[in-house]
């Protein structure tokens, strides 16, 4: 009896969940707390032999650069100041000064951080990339105001006023009370103060720059001598060039260059006085007065009234 031939039919489990894992799933080890602690050890290790030294001397550079700066700014404003008793251009200077001072401590700053940000693992590029974005919506959104600093900077830089000088920027006329790097402050003759944006100064009219000269013009009766009048003028001229209250607010010698107009029964002399700046008032004032006293001394004639002709041609039927 030949046995039976066994064949090895393989049987099938029916379990489902034994091919859902993929092959390369790898399941999660144990936690391994002191693994992870000697990591960060390892990694401190490192950061305090190579990254921490840089770290320390690029803080240190920004720190002695910054105050360098600052001693050299505070230095030339001590020079500034004697060079200027006054005080006009001290203020002016220290404006320029303290800006400077400030766009040097960012620079400073900016590039000290752009040193050390890569030190403590911080990638810069998007960084970089969002502040030149936010940067160009600014430089979009304040126009105006970024003008008016840069306006402002070259008005500083290049001294075309000081404080206390009468000009005329805008359209407005006055003397200057204020200026920074956003405006300047005028007052005017009858009080009123005037704000003008540096953005809007586009021509500068300094009247009381290095000198100032006025012209008065002097009208007498046309009959009068001409050499007597101005016999009289220079008289007067030299008194005051003289006199201890007013010598030290002349630039030059009074000129008096004669006879400036002719016409209507009149003659009218000119003077040209030349002052140091904001002066010219107050001895314009003085020569008037000295002038009106030397006339009525001397019994000089003044110029009468105009005299207006009105000439009737007649109408129709008269």
């Amino acid at each position: 009896m030949r046995p039976i031939p066994v064949f090895a039919v393989p049987i099938v489990y029916n379990r489902p969940c034994m091919h859902l894992w993929p092959l390369n799933f790898v399941m999660p080890e144990e936690f391994n707390l002191p693994a992870l602690l000697r990591g960060w050890h390892e990694d401190t290790l490192s950061f305090v032999r190579n990254a921490l030294p840089k770290l320390g001397f690029i803080v240190l550079a920004a720190v002695v650069l910054i105050w360098l700066l600052r001693v050299l700014t505070s230095r030339i404003i001590g020079l500034q100041e004697k060079k200027l008793p006054s005080g006009l251009g001290t203020q002016q200077f220290k404006t320029l000064a303290s800006v400077i001072t400030s766009v040097g401590v960012f620079v400073i700053v900016f590039v000290a951080a752009l040193e050390a940000l890569p030190l403590l693992g911080l990638n810069l590029g998007p960084l970089l990339a969002s502040v030149g974005v936010a940067g160009l919506a600014i430089g979009f959104g304040a126009q105006t105001l970024v003008h008016d600093f840069i306006n402002g900077f070259f008005i500083l830089m290049e001294n075309q006023y000081d404080l206390g000088d009468t000009v005329k920027i805008a359209g407005v006329k006055g003397t200057v009370e204020a200026m920074t790097l956003r405006q300047t402050v005028l007052r005017d003759e009858d009080g009123t103060v005037h704000t003008v944006p540096n953005s809007a100064i586009q021509i500068v009219s300094n009247m009381t720059r290095d000198w100032s000269q006025l012209p008065l013009r002097v009208v007498v009766a046309y009959s009068e001598s001409s050499d007597k009048i101005i016999g009289l003028l220079k008289q007067v001229a030299e008194d005051v060039r003289h006199d201890p209250a007013y010598s030290a607010d002349f630039a030059g010698d009074i000129q008096i260059p004669g006879i400036d107009r002719v016409g209507n029964g009149e003659a009218e002399y000119l003077m040209l006085i030349k002052t140091r700046p904001t002066k010219q008032y107050p001895v314009s004032r003085e020569l008037r007065r000295r002038i009106k006293e030397l006339f009525d001394n001397n019994k000089i004639q003044t110029a009468g009234p105009g005299k207006v002709y009105v000439v009737d041609s007649g109408t129709a039927g008269n």
